[in-house]
């Protein structure tokens, strides 16, 4: 039998003594990498998984972090410590500009309305060089420190930490937000919104809600990348960085908000595998999006749906009669 239970603890204890056993930078970096992935697949999902609200600007959202985290640091002198909090602040405020001409619309007026905002953004990155540093970005971001102690200097273990319990944060408050009344009528205006109108749902105001916390998981994370990497660059704005954490989502499972966040990691892991052979550079993206097809093909719920089905299936056979278990084997 699969206890639920036992495996998230398995796999919480797994994740903590892990850059202690394999000590080398690089693999820390990964797991940095995926954690902070991790974040904004999650939050994304709270949107148009959980509330069907088609939002293909919610990159904007990390990159304003990553530029929040850029400007304060490098030209107010804010603590980095401070401008994590900010910046989810910053993202939130700017998911409640762009959610109001965007909820009263409707599929494909909605992609573009939110993808232009993310377009909006990259184009005033660009165009304000003295602020944002233009094309070459914002470079030098100070690092974290407590006290005397430089976390650009241990290797990689003191962000592998920040980023693994500020990960685990954000998605434990997205579960619960997900499993809260407000989480089920979110499904309610997902599945069928002229019931959830019959009913007396604000829909507008449900989506704008939803809207707007997806966007503060997702500046933090964007700050924290900002930080890590010491670099504000225009390149989270674009269409591939979108394009992966969207492939991140569908794979996890749109709507199951953990799903995402798990694949983050897989794919992390994977396409960064497929870079020491050079032979796979070129077609890397299609092998990814073969794989994606496949896992969408057979199971559309994605690595949520395969862990249901794997849950399912061990408590049937747990729950089954010897005799019953017989008959089965026949």
């Amino acid at each position: 039998m699969i206890n639920r239970p036992l495996a998230i603890a398995a796999a919480l204890l797994l994740l903590l003594l892990l850059p202690l056993v394999l000590q080398g930078p690089y693999i820390r970096h990964l797991f940095i990498l995926a954690f902070l992935f991790a974040i904004v697949a999650a939050s994304w999902d709270l949107t148009l998984g959980l509330t069907g609200l088609f939002n293909f600007g919610h990159i904007a959202f990390f990159g304003l972090g990553v530029y929040t985290a850029g400007i304060l640091t490098t030209q107010a002198g804010v603590d980095p410590w401070l401008v994590i909090p900010i910046a989810g602040i910053v993202a939130a405020l700017a998911a409640f500009v762009v959610a109001a001409p965007t909820l009263r619309l409707r599929g494909i007026y909605v992609v573009l309305v939110t993808f232009a905002f993310s377009q909006l953004c990259l184009q005033v990155v660009m165009s304000q060089g003295d602020l944002t540093g233009g094309a070459g970005g914002i470079v030098r971001v100070p690092s974290l420190r407590i006290s005397d102690y430089n976390f650009a200097r241990d290797q990689r273990l003191g962000y592998y930490y920040v980023s693994l319990v500020l990960s685990l944060a954000c998605i434990a408050a997205l579960v619960a937000i997900a499993r809260s009344p407000l989480g089920k009528t979110a499904r309610a205006v997902r599945d069928n919104p002229e019931y959830a109108a019959a009913r007396g749902i604000d829909q507008m105001r449900i989506r704008l809600t939803m809207l707007v916390i997806s966007a503060i998981p997702t500046g933090i994370a964007g700050a924290l990348y900002c930080i890590y990497f010491r670099v504000a660059a225009p390149e989270v704005f674009s269409f591939s960085t979108s394009t992966l954490i969207l492939t991140m989502l569908l794979v996890g499972g749109a709507g199951s908000i953990v799903g995402p966040a798990v694949a983050a990691v897989g794919i992390v892991m994977i396409s960064e595998y497929l870079e020491q052979f050079p032979d796979l550079k070129a077609t890397k993206h299609m092998l990814l999006a073969v794989g994606i097809i496949l896992v969408l093909r057979f199971f559309p719920g994605g690595l949520a749906q395969i862990s249901a089905n794997l849950f399912a299936r061990s408590a049937k056979t747990v729950g089954a009669t010897p005799e019953r278990s017989e008959e089965a084997g026949r």
